[in-house]
């Protein structure tokens, strides 16, 4: 943003190609479509992106970038696992339904073979700091015992099917949903009583 508050030419480029590659994927996106959207012209696009891969990169990474420091800055060493869950489920979940575009981006464009080394490492971080959360709760007793990656890919995809649901106006998340939603994805992992 500029200081006046109006956004950059390559912030109106990002915001044109998160709706652009939401609504029709990355092959089916062109360049051009996605300057003209941004008011911009397809030069102007390059000058700033050298590629459609790095300007799909830069979202990527502009959006695990933004959950990894509001998840971190929520975290609490000293709370409990099912805190530490709530919180980050909170913040997650937060963020999906305040920004339905980039939700749907990310969640078309996750496991995407021209994701580049530097996105790939950003979603390793997030994926191993989610797996130390369940390791560290399996090794507290509250969480299921066996393999962490299972159960952390459980929550994981189940969250996912509610918020593609929410975004496809099936359902509506809201703070009584997402109680529910809290509840039953920490039934998905905690430990039998």
């Amino acid at each position: 943003m500029t200081e006046a508050g109006r956004p950059t030419k390559r912030d109106a480029i990002l915001a044109a190609a998160v709706e652009c590659f939401a609504e029709r994927g990355f092959h089916g996106t062109a360049v051009p479509e996605i300057a003209k959207r941004a008011r911009v012209s397809t030069g102007t696009l390059y000058h700033y992106f050298s590629s459609k891969e790095e300007l799909v990169n830069s979202l990527y990474r502009g959006w695990k970038q933004q959950v990894w420091d509001r998840v971190y800055a929520v975290f609490d060493p000293d709370a409990g696992a099912e805190a530490q869950f709530s919180k980050a489920l909170r913040v997650i979940t937060q963020m999906a339904v305040e920004n339905p575009a980039m939700a749907n981006f990310v969640e078309l464009h996750n496991h995407a073979a021209y994701l580049d080394d530097e996105s790939l490492a950003l979603d390793k971080r997030l994926r191993d700091l989610a797996q130390s959360g369940v390791v560290s709760g399996q090794s507290a007793g509250i969480l299921r015992d066996g393999n962490p990656v299972v159960l952390m890919e459980a929550v994981f995809g189940a969250f996912a099917g509610v918020i593609r649901a929410h975004l496809e106006g099936r359902i509506v998340v809201d703070d009584r949903l997402t109680d529910y939603l809290e509840g039953v994805l920490w039934s998905i992992i905690a430990k039998d009583s």
